[in-house]
Parts: structure tokens; sequence; C-alpha cells
């Protein structure tokens, strides 16, 4: 029962996905930030889909953060730091299907602190 539970639950953020991505795209100016939680930890990557290339991408896994609110603050002030080094002021942030609170809100609002506007 809880198997199937689970599967509903993907299938249904992925159809979230689908309809997200169906609006926003990524240009080699302003990428896409794409945001990937698991139970454990964090990814993220700013993606051109034009060229359809990652331009830079952050590990919370290697970096040592867990994917809790805290973590993704720092986590999001890396990914900051990281699209500086590549030139990268503006991005459209893509959710991934997850709804916009919690982590994912930490990790949005830790890179609009840390300069980047999405």
């Amino acid at each position: 029962m809880r198997e199937k539970l689970l599967k509903q639950k993907n299938a249904l953020r992925i159809k979230r996905k689908r309809r997200i991505r169906g609006k926003i795209s990524g240009t080699p100016t302003k990428p896409r930030v794409s945001i990937f939680k698991s139970n454990r930890h964090l990814y993220a990557q700013a993606i051109d889909d034009v060229n359809g290339v990652t331009l830079c991408a952050v590990d919370g896994k290697k970096l040592g953060f867990k994917a809790n609110i805290q973590s993704a603050k720092e986590v999001g002030k890396v990914f900051a730091e990281t699209l500086k080094e590549n030139k990268i002021e503006t991005a459209v942030f893509d959710r991934n299907g997850y709804q916009y609170n919690g982590v994912v809100v930490a990790f949005a609002d830790a890179l609009r602190d840390n300069g980047i506007k999405l």
C-alpha cells in the first residue's frame, strides 16, 4: 500500500514539473535554476535550455549538507557564489514540481540574499 502511495505522489510531482517546464526556459544569459531535493540531500544546477547544457551545479551531498532549511540556506549561498563566478546575475527559478515552502523557499531566498535576481 505504501509503495502505491509513493508512486502516486511522485507521479503528481512529475505532472506539476511538466506543467511548470512548459512555461519557463533558460537562456545563456538568464539560465534556469533547477532544484532537486531528496529526503537527505539538496542539489541545484543552472541550465541553458537553448543549447542544452548545464552551466554550473552544486551538490549538497559533496558539501556535507543535509536537506533541511539551514543547510538549504548554505547551499544557496555556495550556489550564488558559483553563479557569480560564471558571471550570471539573473536566473529563472524552477522548483521542479515541489511545493514552494520550507527547503525550496530557503534556497530561493538564499540566492536572492546573495545577489542573484530570480
